[in-house]
């Protein structure tokens, strides 16, 4: 998808609050202020509410993009465990890669969105994405060669909800456009598994209730959240009214491309892309 680099970059910063938020400022003590913020609490819970990052008097012009494309959401509803894979009656009926759970929401793929909108604009900036790989203390972030996925609406109407999963990225950066009326909390786990661990004891106690361990947080118009969703399982509860959430994919790595299956179950449809990508393996070892 070709873009011009500059005017995106541009568009974007105009609807940041860089008073609250000065990433067009990474050198300056304010920025360092609020980046040990983040870290604190990425490095703490795996999970940072970035508040009033988007301007009051922008925030409906992120509405009004989401609620455009939304009624071209792919809507499922099916059930999932937490790793999107399908059953495996090898393993005992308590195992996590046997429980599945209601999973009622719609996405809304990236090839859907206005070229020059905000959302690919602020995607897309140059000053957003130092900000991110900042506070998730990486040199560099790349955005997805994914034609899908790069960024997605997560919409979820009324008595829809989010099922325990991780996600297939390391991280996600989001932001809410659309608060539901009552409900549609984020709750999540931090650091439940690591590369290499899956630590399916531990998953096992969250899905039976039994866990500690959940963290519930409820987020505001204009927030962004960053969190390290591969590593801790999340799940959106069912609320009242409608929810929007733009989600942003950023990767440590060049070439991400998401994976047939989970493509498919997200969006009902795949490309070539995804297709040629298949027979390469996640560097990771964890389950997608």
């Amino acid at each position: 998808m070709k873009h011009d680099k500059d005017a995106p970059s541009i568009a974007a910063l105009a609807c940041v609050d860089l008073e609250r938020w000065p990433i067009h400022q990474p050198d300056s003590s304010a920025y360092g202020r609020r980046l040990s913020e983040v870290r604190a609490a990425l490095r703490n819970q795996g999970c940072a509410r970035i508040d009033g990052f988007i301007r009051r008097d922008c925030r409906k012009m992120f509405d009004a993009e989401v609620t455009g494309i939304a009624p071209g959401a792919h809507f499922s509803s099916s059930s999932i465990n937490p790793y999107f894979t399908q059953d495996d009656p090898s393993l005992p009926p308590s195992h996590p890669r046997r429980r599945y759970s209601e999973n009622t929401n719609g996405f809304v793929a990236m090839d859907r969105f206005p070229e020059y909108g905000p959302s690919l604009s602020l995607y897309r900036s140059a000053h957003f994405q130092k900000f991110i790989a900042d506070s998730l203390e990486e040199e560099q972030l790349f955005t997805f060669d994914d034609p899908l996925a790069g960024v997605v609406v997560n919409v979820m109407k009324e008595g829809q909800q989010l099922a325990w999963h991780y996600d297939t990225n390391e991280f996600i950066v989001s932001l809410l456009t659309r608060k539901p009326d009552q409900g549609g909390t984020f709750e999540y786990v931090p650091g439940l598994r690591r590369p290499g661990d899956e630590c399916y004891e531990e998953v096992e106690n969250v899905l039976d209730g039994k866990s500690d361990r959940v963290q519930h947080l409820s987020l505001e118009l204009g927030d962004l959240q960053i969190f390290k969703g591969r590593f801790s399982l999340h799940r959106v509860v069912k609320g009242k009214g409608e929810r929007h959430t733009v989600i942003f994919g950023y990767a440590r790595e060049p070439g991400f491309i998401g994976r047939v299956e989970r493509t498919r179950k997200v969006h009902n449809r795949v490309t070539q892309t995804h297709i040629d990508a298949e027979k390469y393996a996640r560097s990771d070892g964890l389950a997608d």
